[in-house]
């Protein structure tokens, strides 16, 4: 049997195939104050992101059901299902996903009670549009 190679199978001046690491990441921002929500959104878009946005918790943890995404970005005290409890669900599934908590309060006291539930960054509002861009670099980039 012969085997070929990549370059072999692939006709000339085709483009070349893309794998999951060539695509932009894919961001869900959850957020329900709508200004934000547009504002992180359309910044991250900017930024050569591809952006989801989720209303609240529960409407994320639908997206998160039915797609693929590389970052999530929260808010905590949100209607039907805070930051907090969109964990919880996301750690009892099993989800690895990395999650960056943008919230005015932090739930030190949940983080410190349960400490797997400690996002992999977070941002207190305000926050400037900079500091939001560093942290997705720098939790997409392990850092």
């Amino acid at each position: 049997m012969e085997v070929k190679s990549l370059s072999q199978v692939v006709e000339p001046g085709s483009p070349p195939l893309q794998s999951r690491t060539n695509l932009p990441h894919r961001i869900l921002v959850v957020e329900d104050d709508q200004r934000i929500r547009e504002l992180g959104t359309e910044f991250l878009i900017r930024s050569g992101y591809e952006v989801d946005s989720a209303i609240d918790g529960a409407a994320a943890w639908e997206a998160l059901n039915e797609d693929y995404f590389d970052l999530m970005i929260t808010d905590n005290t949100m209607p039907r299902l805070t930051g907090i409890d969109l964990l919880k669900k996301m750690r009892a599934a099993r989800m690895a996903l990395p999650v960056i908590m943008a919230t005015g309060v932090l739930p030190e006291e949940e983080f410190e009670r349960y400490p797997w539930l400690q996002p992999a960054a977070t941002l207190l509002k305000p926050y400037t549009a900079n500091e939001l861009l560093v942290k997705v670099r720098n939790v997409l980039n392990g850092i």
